[in-house]
């Protein structure tokens, strides 16, 4: 499955812009053969942008996802984005799976904020996997700081994910997470990563770019560069299939010496 990475911090505090910087990487991904575009953390109304987090705040069913879904069956692909989800007077950072024909897949709530400014505009989910099939794969969702725990990534091995998207918003000075992490995350777990970043300066962070999508083998099928991008990979059953038979870490495990872990 052709996957595209549309590294970008699209238009912070605008809605509408957003919407057309992703309508344009979806042509753009759908003409290269892609049949799933992934864009960053918070995508659809910007990361930086304080108290207009909880003003452009929807839920999982609003307005931005219906605008999001006619994006996906106007061009025919997958599409994953982040966005901030309003569930009653609580505010999730969320990222959200929509399928071509426009159906809501799956939703998830990052479950391990990042510093201040997250924790002062967030609640943390509660629900570490969540996925949806996809394209003859079983697609995993998780946000940015969440891939930096081993034991989040594992839950997704276990469940049998086999490609991991990880809308993101890593910044300076921590762009050994995209070099890497994300890689090392891949080849211990045996799936693809698609790691997506946002870039360049917003509010007080330095976005880092980076974005990766890495394979089983701990290899980078595509990396971005330090500026706005799409760039474009395949993940391959065949090659997932071969990879986990040739290195069978979950079949390796002994769980009952893990419980101190816990």
């Amino acid at each position: 499955m052709r996957t595209a990475l549309l590294q970008s911090s699209g238009r912070p505090g605008s809605v509408e812009g957003n919407l057309k910087v992703l309508d344009e990487a979806a042509a753009s991904a759908a003409a290269a053969g892609a049949a799933l575009l992934a864009a960053p953390e918070m995508f659809l109304t910007g990361y930086a942008i304080g108290d207009d987090i909880a003003r452009l705040a929807e839920e999982a069913d609003g307005e931005g996802a219906d605008a999001v879904a006619e994006i996906a069956v106007r061009h025919g692909l997958a599409v994953a984005y982040g966005y901030p989800e309003r569930s009653g007077d609580t505010v999730f950072n969320s990222a959200q799976l929509i399928s071509a024909d426009g159906t809501r897949l799956a939703n998830y709530r990052k479950t391990h904020l990042f510093g201040c400014f997250e924790r002062d505009h967030f609640t943390p989910g509660e629900q570490p996997v969540a996925q949806a099939e996809l394209g003859g794969l079983r697609v995993g969702l998780m946000i940015c700081y969440d891939v930096e725990f081993p034991e989040n990534v594992r839950a997704h091995a276990l469940a049998g994910t086999d490609l991991l998207l990880v809308p993101t918003a890593q910044m300076h000075p921590f762009q050994f997470v995209a070099e890497s992490l994300v890689p090392v995350r891949a080849w211990e777990n045996q799936m693809y990563v698609a790691y997506v970043n946002r870039v360049g300066q917003e509010g007080e962070f330095d976005f880092v770019g980076l974005s990766v999508l890495a394979g089983p083998d701990g290899v980078a099928r595509a990396r971005a560069g330090r500026g706005a991008d799409l760039v474009l990979a395949d993940v391959d059953p065949a090659f997932l299939a071969a990879s986990r038979e040739a290195n069978p870490y979950l079949e390796d495990r002994r769980p009952g010496l893990y419980g101190s872990l816990v």
